[in-house]
Formats: structure tokens, C-alpha cells, sequence
């Protein structure tokens, strides 16, 4: 049986059970390893196939299966440099599990990540992991609730709506902030990144409350996009404002990164005049001059897990929820 190959997306089940002679439902049965022909038949059907190169749909396969074999992952932002780490674990970890992972990049809007939850929805996936969403949290389990199966990363939720791996940001701005008094900084000044990000809201509660414990308060506290060009603005801001300050704590170190251009624009030295402190541990960061102070967050791991939960959810509708990571300082040359 010689047939020249057609394209493979005008290949259908129909053309191979008229090339092999059967019905499409045998064709169906014998390449789902579902039985029910003879080893002659089969072999003809495999063979068709084969001749045809047929490649079966993965998502007609999920109707029929009410499984699709793929994952959806949101990210703020694919240029920051922290999201690929996370998208290299979860990548990893589903296709160890015989998952596909569809990406997508909500750009920083919260009306695009709500229109990309629903797109995922009618691609029917079998569950979407979601980080750092920026969405408020009833228009977030709003958009969630059709879903078969969630995971938030850094981001709470109740256990009916998602699982959830949450970095405790609090615990990290308080090491950050010890750290700086125990290197005999007292004027702290606070780049507090995105106004509707729920891990700045973490990290803010945990320098508030240290700074109080050792007696100081915020010299002054600026949000901005967490970018480089955003860090740079807000030390402009705080540098211009606050004369004075002895110590920058920024949301991320993109912001930091943006807080050394500023410093150096206006001729302060780092750690000289200024310590500062980045977030997120980004491989950029030990590579500056001076290398950056930060608080480590595993984030390829982070990856891994929220896989490895969103595949539990999917397989027991829901049990398992909430895993915590907890920062490590990682002291360098800016304090």
C-alpha cells in the first residue's frame, strides 16, 4: 500500500480507516490501544497511519478523554528576569509527567490576565497555574472558578479555589531590614514596586513592623513598575526628596538595578553612602559592580511544585494546597 503523504493537518481518522478498509471507530479503538481487531486488521490500521503520517488532535483526544495532556501557565512579565527560572521548572516538571505547558505573558494588565484565564478555559486545559496575578481577588476567583484545577504562586487563596506556593515576603523584608540595622543603617527609604502587587503589599508589612521593632520608620516609600527604568525613577524620587537616606530596600532587583543608576547619577557611592537591597536573587545580580545584596527566592523549584501541585489537584480534585518558600539573604557588596 504506496500513497504519497498528504499535509499532516488534512489527515483524519476518516482517511486512514478508508485507506485500511475499517470504520473510523476500529481505527479509533485500535490507536487508543483500545482492542476489539483482529492483529491483521491492526497492523493494517497502524501501517495506514504510518503511510498517511496521521497525527492524532491531543484536543479531540481530551473530549473524548476530558483530559488534554496540557497545562497553562500566566506570567506578569517574560522579560523580567525572574519569571523564565519558574517557566524552566514548570517546564521540566510537565513534561516529566507527560504534560505540555502553554505560556502566555499578561504583559502587566490585569484586564489581559483575565481575558487569558478564559482563552485557556476554552483551549481546555486541564488545569492553569497562575503567578503573581494582579487581578483583585474577586475578580481573580472569579475568573478561576471554571477551571478544573489552580495553582497561584506567590499569591493566597482558600483551598477551594487554588492551591496555592506563596513566598513569605515578610519574613525576607524583615531579614532585610535587620541586616541593614546590624550594619549601622537607621534612614531607610522603601521601593515598594507595584501598588497592585500582593507580595509588595507582604513585603511592606514585614519592613513596616521590623523598622518599628528597632524603633525607625520609613524615610520615605515610592511604588513603581518593577523594572529597572522604574527602580531608577522612585531613587531619583526618594534621593531628591529625603536627603540623607543611608539605606534603599527595593521590591525587586530590577528596581535595584535602577536604584544603582540613579545613585551613581547623583554621585552617591554604594555601600559608602547607601546600602541597598534587591529581591529575587536574578542572575544578573552578583555579576553588578558592586554585586547586589538580595533576598534569595528558589525559583526554578518554585516551578516544579506549582506542577507538581496543580497535577495532585488535577488527580483528586483538590486536596493538597498551600507550600510556603522562604527567603535567604544573600549578603554581597551593596551593604
Amino acid at each position: 500500500m504506496s500513497r504519497s503523504k498528504e499535509p499532516e493537518s488534512k489527515i483524519t481518522i476518516a482517511d486512514v480507516a478508508r485507506a485500511a478498509g475499517v470504520s473510523p471507530m476500529t481505527v479509533s479503538r485500535v490507536l487508543n490501544d483500545r482492542g476489539g481487531a483482529s492483529a491483521e486488521t491492526s497492523q493494517r490500521i497502524i501501517l495506514a497511519a504510518s503511510e498517511l503520517n496521521y497525527r492524532p488532535n491531543p484536543f479531540a483526544r481530551g473530549l473524548r478523554s476530558d483530559r488534554s495532556k496540557a497545562i497553562g501557565l500566566l506570567v506578569p512579565d517574560i522579560t523580567n528576569p525572574f519569571f523564565p527560572e519558574v517557566i524552566r521548572g514548570a517546564e521540566d516538571a510537565a513534561s516529566a509527567a507527560g504534560y505540555n505547558l502553554l505560556l502566555s505573558n499578561v504583559v502587566e494588565n490585569s484586564k489581559r490576565e483575565e481575558e487569558l484565564i478564559e482563552t485557556l478555559l476554552r483551549h481546555r486545559v486541564d488545569g492553569i497555574i497562575v503567578c503573581s496575578p494582579r487581578l483583585p481577588d474577586a475578580a481573580l476567583h472569579k475568573a478561576l472558578a471554571p477551571h478544573r484545577a489552580v495553582v497561584l504562586i506567590n499569591r493566597e487563596a482558600p483551598n477551594e479555589v487554588a492551591g496555592t506556593i506563596v513566598t513569605d515576603y515578610e519574613t525576607g523584608a524583615s531579614r532585610a531590614i535587620d541586616h541593614l540595622v546590624e550594619r549601622g543603617r537607621r534612614k531607610i527609604a522603601i521601593i515598594a514596586g507595584p501598588r497592585s502587587s500582593f507580595g509588595g503589599k507582604s513585603r511592606l508589612v514585614g519592613f513596616r513592623k521590623t523598622l518599628a521593632a528597632h524603633g525607625l520608620k520609613a524615610q520615605g516609600i515610592v511604588y513603581c513598575d518593577p523594572t529597572a527604568a522604574g527602580g531608577q525613577t522612585a531613587a531619583a524620587q526618594l534621593l531628591a526628596e529625603t536627603p540623607g537616606i543611608d539605606a534603599l530596600v527595593c521590591y525587586n532587583d530590577l528596581n535595584a538595578i535602577g536604584a544603582m543608576k540613579a545613585c551613581r547619577a547623583a554621585g552617591i557611592s554604594i555601600p559608602g553612602q547607601i546600602a541597598l537591597i534587591g529581591f529575587d536573587d536574578i542572575p544578573t545580580a552578583e555579576l553588578l559592580s558592586p554585586a547586589l545584596t538580595t533576598l534569595r527566592v528558589q525559583k526554578r523549584e518554585m516551578g516544579e511544585e506549582a506542577v507538581r501541585l496543580l497535577l495532585s489537584r488535577i488527580a483528586t480534585r483538590n486536596r493538597q494546597h498551600g507550600i510556603v518558600i522562604v527567603p535567604e539573604l544573600i549578603i554581597r557588596e551593596t551593604t
